[in-house]
Formats: structure tokens, sequence, C-alpha cells
């Protein structure tokens, strides 16, 4: 009796995981960074289509806010219980690979495939002769300012340089209308980037020639000088390291800064949320030497060495970066194209606000490919929340670059 319950529940069990089996063969799983409201509904419009086009091949996309996605697929690969693809950010790429979770992508891209990518933003995702991820979004950064607000000051062209911006965010501040001459971020993402561009504008990099961290030059502490500066004076919104990037963006569409730096996206945002905003887009400006630089951006999506559904992933990369997909998703948020016949189309060439963006590509910086990046990037924000509160820049920036090369030289 007992011996005959073992083998009804031995068959039951057999069954189980065979139907689990069958759930898992041909399901292709992944994880996607929410962009916008358009994101989610991209990537169901891109499940119905690809499911339709291969039958037997069934896709499940979860969609993951950017300020817990890290840390979601930190815990994920750590339980083994990861997607087979995701989008990450191309900056913990390295992270990924020496972790050696990442799957090279070579044996299954062709010479054809690989000719579709702009080797711009192809290149940061491959370390070590090999391709561990493809450019799923794309962007670079520039200023962004309010025409009305300017022609109110008597401001005739955006600034050239970081001297001609500090006059300008003054005459916007005397117009004593509750705006703010220069939206400078503080808090969360990118607040360590917003801080580069003054420094790379003093001719200084976030590594020096050596590898150890730029936080200790003396173009270091000139940038962090001037942007506490600003803040001491008032021009730029109160209470900086309040806000996020989204919060700067926010006071921009409802026209309360006068000047701003971010990505492309801005536009896109700017036309759905404050259609009646005028308002143009220049370069970074320049420091003293006629040094400037902005941020070169990706973020790609890899596939997990674990996989079980290698093929079919890679069926459903092959259809994420036609010509026509890409076209659909990167307009839809408001990225640079990625793809070189998506690039020729008249929505790019004929756009003035992406034309700016396209025209500062020779002068993008990518984050540096080293182990810990992020933990750096963090130190930096760390350091320049302290200063924008009132700290002094020179022991903040020495202590942070201490920190900094501790982590590079692990």
């Amino acid at each position: 009796m007992k011996l005959a319950k073992w083998t009804v529940g031995l068959m039951a069990g057999m069954s189980l995981l065979a139907l689990t089996a069958q759930a898992d063969a041909g399901e292709v799983r992944v994880t996607v960074a929410e962009y916008s409201a358009k994101t989610g509904p991209y990537f169901e419009a891109v499940k119905k289509e690809f499911e339709a086009a291969n039958p037997g091949i069934t896709v499940k996309f979860e969609v993951v806010p950017w300020d817990v996605l890290l840390q979601k697929l930190t815990t994920d690969i750590t339980a083994g219980t990861n997607a087979d693809l995701s989008i990450i950010g191309t900056r913990w790429l390295i992270d990924f690979v020496q972790q050696d979770v990442a799957e090279p992508l070579d044996a299954y891209i062709k010479p054809d495939f690989k000719d579709r990518f702009i080797d711009t933003f192809l290149s940061p995702s491959i370390m070590e002769g090999k391709t561990y991820g493809l450019p799923i979004a794309a962007s670079a950064r520039a200023m962004y300012y309010n025409k009305e607000l300017f022609e109110k000051a008597g401001i005739a062209n955006p600034p050239a340089t970081w001297t001609e911006l500090q006059e300008d965010a003054r005459k916007i501040k005397a117009l004593g209308t509750g705006t703010f001459g220069f939206g400078l971020q503080g808090k969360e993402i990118e607040t360590d980037v917003y801080y580069y561009y003054a420094m790379w504008s003093q001719g200084t990099e976030i590594l020096n020639k050596d590898g150890t961290s730029g936080l200790g030059t003396p173009g270091a502490l000139e940038a962090a000088k001037l942007y506490k500066s600003m803040i001491d004076e008032g021009l730029t919104e109160p209470g900086v390291t309040s806000n996020n990037r989204e919060d700067v963006q926010n006071l921009f569409k409802q026209g309360k800064v006068g000047m701003m730096i971010t990505a492309p996206f801005l536009s896109n945002q700017i036309k759905d949320e404050a259609p009646n905003l005028k308002y143009g887009v220049a370069a970074i400006p320049a420091g003293p030497t006629g040094a400037r630089g902005t941020y070169g951006v990706t973020d790609s999506i890899i596939m997990f060495k674990n996989s079980k559904n290698k093929d079919e992933a890679w069926k459903l990369l092959d259809f994420l970066f036609t010509t026509e997909q890409r076209a659909k998703f990167t307009q839809g948020e408001g990225f640079l194209p990625v793809n070189k016949e998506e690039a020729k189309m008249d929505y790019y060439v004929n756009n003035a606000d992406l034309a700016a963006f396209t025209a500062l590509l020779p002068d993008a910086r990518f984050a540096p490919v080293i182990p810990g990046w992020e933990e750096v990037a963090q130190i930096t924000s760390d350091a320049m929340q302290k200063i924008y509160l009132g700290g002094d820049p020179e022991a903040g920036l020495k202590e942070a670059a201490a920190k900094a090369n501790a982590v590079i030289k692990r």
C-alpha cells in the first residue's frame, strides 16, 4: 500500500516536473527598465507581434522602475531566478561579466546583424573582444533653455561658456518672477554626471591617465566651486539636494527654470506635457580653455548565461533590433538612434533638437569601464551633495578622491 502511494506520488511529481518543463520550453522572460509611461505599452505590442510571427515561443516582459532595477537583478541572479534577457545600464556590464553571468553574443551575431549598428553605441558593450550586450537605448546630454525667459531677460543667445551662463542666470533671477537661472540636480541617479559637465569643461577627466580618480585635481575643484557659488548666489533652484533629474525637468516644463542640462527625451515630454513652452537646445557650455564634454549613455540588453532558451531569446533580440522596432521604441521614448538605417529617417534628419544632441557626440564621454564603477559614482554624488549643502569643496573632494581610489585599486 505504501509502495503504491509512493509510486503514485512519484508519478504525480514527475508529471508536475514535465508540465513545468513544458511551461518553460519556448518561453523567453525579459526584465525591462521602465523609461516612461510608453515603455509598457511598447513591449506589450512587441509580445503580440513577435508571438504571432514565432508560433511556439511565448514572451513574458516584466517592467521594473530604474531606481530598483539593479537591486532586483542582483537579488534574482543570487537566487538563480533571473530572466533570460534584461535591460541594464551598460556601466553595470563589467561587473556582470566578471561575475560570469552575462552570455557572450558573438556566436549569434552575423556580419549583417552587426552592420545594423552605429559603432559609437555598440562599442561600450564589447569587452576583451567579446560582445556582451546590444544597445537598447542611447542618448547624450545637452543644454535646454527657455526662450521666453531669455527674451524677458534680454538674453539674445544661449551661453557659450560657464561665465556667460552665470551672467545669464543672474539676469533671469533679476526678473523676480519666481524663476531660477539654472536648474541643478543634486539627488539620485546622475547626480555625479551633472558635476562632470563642469569638470570636463575644466579639462579634467573622471579618471586620470594613471587610472586614479580625477576628483583630486585642480579642475575638479574649480568645477565644484563653480556650482557651489551658483547655489550660494541663488542662481539655481532652492533645495538642490532634494531635486532629482525628473524634479528639475518638471521645473523646466513649468517655465520656472531658465537653463538645465539633460537628455533628448525631455523634448518628447515637453511636446506631451507643455506644448506651449518655447525652448531651445544648445551645447553644454565650455570652460576657460574651450574644453567641454557631454555624457554619452547607452543601456544594453544582455542574455544571461543560465538561460535555458537562448536560441529563442536570440530570435527576440533579432526582432527587437530590426529598423522598424528600433524606430518605434526610440522615437516613442525620445532617444538617439543606434541603428544606421533608422538614423537616416526624416524624423531624425529634420529634427532640430536631436540634431543638437548628435552634434555633441564627438565630445561624448562614457562611464569608465572599471570594476566597482557604481560605487565610485555614488562616492562622487555623496561628495557633491555635501558641498551643495555648504561643505568645503577642497576637503570634500580630497576625501572623495581617496575613497574612489581605494575602490579602484581593489
